[in-house]
């Protein structure tokens, strides 16, 4: 039975409390920041730890795992795993688990829905100018924004987050396109989505595209220069995925350039940096890696089973 745990990062007390009251000792990092490497090397050598629970942003590799060299299981706490290096862990004898709990994708789901309608109707533009004094009555060309009744949903990636975005871009009205390694047949049934059989297919057809695929090496940069050139000049990108998906200085480029219309982006190639002029342009919406920030999700979602990947 694992003894110790080590969480890496302040997670909701209802999952220390639950590892607790089932009488495993956890030790949770004081501070609630990121850890560096070193720190975390550190902190695994002061006690024979059985078991670690880290997040996304710890980077996991060989010099953790010798240095933590009692750890026989590391948990992360998302749904990804693009952090740890699976493979030395694989050699190792190591298990690694994730948490890909339906909460945490319904949430994800909800607010890839709540980017596109605030960047359609220009929701953040809109009120920073209220916020600044700029309003000053009714006008008839106040901040046009874009109707999403009727428009084409593109999505690159089609599993549990990418079929409830389908499911409710179909309730707004929308069209369903997809692309994917698997073939979603609920969503081609319930949503009426048409598969399509590349990335590149997909993009000149839709007016907002969604990503929504692993950070392997096959999808770094997956969105880069050229395939932005692809896609509608009055289109729409939105990225809930992974920050690398997108080469993140092509994509400034392109939105300063009005290659693509707009960008609202939930995580980031350099996270936390952002890449030069990025901030700066008003057709981009941008938030602090929250998608899956949800009170059911970081609640009941931490009770969720985890899923042993090897």
């Amino acid at each position: 039975m694992i003894k110790a745990i080590f969480v890496t990062r302040e997670i909701p007390q209802i999952g220390i409390k639950m590892l607790r009251d089932r009488g495993y000792e956890v030790d949770v990092n004081p501070k609630d920041a990121q850890l560096s490497q070193k720190k975390l090397i550190s902190m695994l050598k002061k006690k024979p730890y059985e078991a670690v629970i880290t997040i996304l942003t710890d980077k996991i590799d060989a010099t953790v795992f010798e240095a933590g060299s009692s750890v026989k299981l590391f948990v992360n706490y998302a749904t990804g795993y693009d952090n740890i290096d699976v493979i030395e862990a694989k050699k190792r004898g190591i298990t690694v688990a994730n948490a890909p709990a339906d909460l945490s994708s319904e949430a994800v789901a909800e607010h890839t829905i709540a980017l596109i309608l605030s960047l359609a109707a220009r929701i953040v533009e809109a009120d920073e100018s209220v916020r600044r004094g700029k309003y000053k009555g009714w006008s008839p060309m106040n901040y046009i924004g874009t109707d999403i009744l009727g428009k084409t949903l593109g999505l690159v990636g089609a599993g549990h987050i990418g079929e409830r975005v389908a499911h409710y871009a179909k309730g707004l009205g929308m069209k369903i396109i997809y692309t994917d390694v698997v073939r979603n047949q609920k969503i081609e049934q319930e949503c009426g989505a048409i598969y399509v059989d590349s990335v590149d297919a997909l993009l000149p057809q839709a007016d907002v595209v969604s990503l929504h695929v692993p950070l392997l090496d096959s999808t770094r940069h997956l969105i880069n220069e050229t395939r932005l050139k692809l896609m509608k000049p009055t289109s729409f990108l939105i990225n809930t995925a992974r920050g690398p998906v997108i080469d993140e200085q092509a994509l400034t480029w392109s939105l300063e350039a009005r290659v693509i219309a707009g960008a609202a982006l939930d995580v980031f190639e350099f996270e936390p940096k952002l890449v030069s002029g990025l901030a700066k342009l008003q057709n981009v919406i941008l938030t602090p890696h929250i998608a899956s920030a949800s009170t059911q999700s970081d609640g009941r979602g931490s009770s969720a089973k985890y899923h042993r990947l090897f």
